[in-house]
C-alpha cells in the first residue's frame, strides 16, 4: 500500500535560476545537491515540511528526448502547467514579502470559498496558488 508522496518534479530551464528563486526567494531549504554522470540531482522543499522533496528537474535532461524537451519548455513557458498549492497562515504578508523579492504574481490575494490565494509564477512560467486555508 502506498503510504504517502515524497518527490514531486518541477520542470526547470536553469538550475542555478531555480536555486535562487526556490531557496533565496521563497526560502525553501535544500535536501539535495549532487551531481552524477553529468547530471544534477538538485532537491528542495519548505522548512516546515521535511518529508517533501521537490525536484528542480532540468528539461532537456538525460532521459528526455530533445524534440519532448522543447514542447516542454513551451509549455512550461507559457503557463500551462500549475505546479501546485503552497499553503501559508497570512496571504497578504507572504505576497507582500515575496513581492518585495521580486517574485511575480498573476494574481494578488483573492477570497475564494476556500480561503485566500494569490497566483505566482517562478521565473520558468510555472505557477502555483499561494493559499492561506480558511478555518473549518
Amino acid at each position: 500500500m502506498i503510504q504517502r508522496l515524497s518527490h514531486v518534479t518541477i520542470y526547470v530551464d536553469d538550475q542555478d535560476v531555480a536555486f535562487d528563486f526556490y531557496v533565496n526567494k521563497l526560502g525553501f531549504e535544500v535536501r539535495t545537491d549532487n551531481r552524477m554522470e553529468g547530471f544534477r540531482w538538485l532537491t528542495v522543499g519548505p522548512k516546515g515540511q521535511p518529508d517533501l522533496e521537490i525536484v528542480l528537474m532540468p528539461l532537456g535532461n538525460p532521459m528526455m528526448k530533445p524534440e519532448v524537451a522543447g514542447m516542454l519548455k513551451t509549455l512550461v513557458k507559457e503557463g500551462a502547467l500549475g505546479a501546485g498549492v503552497m499553503e501559508t497562515g497570512d496571504v497578504q504578508k507572504t505576497y507582500d514579502d515575496l513581492v518585495a523579492k521580486g517574485v511575480e504574481f498573476t494574481q494578488p490575494p483573492t477570497d475564494r470559498f476556500y480561503g485566500i490565494e494569490a497566483l505566482m509564477k517562478d521565473p520558468f512560467g510555472n505557477w502555483f496558488s499561494v493559499t492561506q486555508r480558511k478555518p473549518h
